[in-house]
């Protein structure tokens, strides 16, 4: 099914065991036995392979995806992150906070920066760079994709390094949009919708909501 989860490959997913970043391996060994029933592997990107719009989180959640094995689910940014979806017509089905739970996706892709959990959500510059090739692979064989939506600073730097973009050619704001040179599509930005950004009031609903309608306006 198109809108399943992505089967694992060596291009544009990595093994379920992968083993490329020593010190995340390591951690998912740990949360293996911590959390049997925990999904503990690279969380696969999320969507039909013809989406118009890819969005790029950080990394998994340890609640989040690393337990149910789907982007943002789980967790509050999820909580946040589809109901906008919904609202602006990105998905089908109703989101429940597992993976089983038969929401699919219309038009839109969500993967991360990393893909396996790091240790207090934070991965290092190596680990980001060594994870970078399965970003790059993922964007090149979307052939339909008019949007890129990154979620935070972190998310932004990475594909900003995916594209060969450099930084001063694309700085990050919430809801600063950059075109990129060669390509057909656009990059947006956004804060993360993390529970921390939304309740200090840094992102708000209505903000991130301004940032999808930017975007739906966009691809049409």
């Amino acid at each position: 099914m198109a809108n399943a989860l992505s089967a694992p490959s060596t291009d544009r997913e990595p093994l379920p065991d992968c083993d490329l970043c020593p010190r995340l391996a390591d951690f998912r060994k740990t949360n293996q036995e911590k959390f049997p029933g925990y999904f503990n592997a690279p969380a696969p990107s999320f969507g039909p392979a013809k989406a118009k719009l890819l969005i790029v989180g950080l990394a998994p959640g340890l609640h989040g995806a690393n337990q149910t094995g789907r982007p943002f689910t789980g967790d509050y940014a999820g909580d946040l992150l589809y109901a906008t979806l919904a609202k602006f017509g990105f998905s089908n089905g109703k989101y429940a906070g597992v993976a089983n739970d038969g929401l699919t996706l219309k038009q839109t892709m969500i993967t991360n920066a990393v893909r396996c959990v790091p240790p207090q959500n934070k991965p290092t510059g190596p680990e980001i760079r060594t994870c970078r090739p399965f970003l790059i692979n993922q964007i090149d064989a979307m052939k339909n994709l008019r949007a890129i939506l990154c979620l935070g600073r972190i998310s932004h730097d990475s594909t900003l390094a995916t594209l060969g973009v450099k930084a001063k050619d694309a700085p990050f704001g919430h809801g600063a949009r950059h075109e990129v040179k060669g390509r057909s599509f656009a990059l947006f930005d956004s804060y993360h919708c993390s529970r921390y950004n939304t309740n200090t009031r840094r992102l708000t609903p209505e903000m991130f909501e301004d940032v999808f309608a930017a975007i739906k306006d966009h691809i049409g």
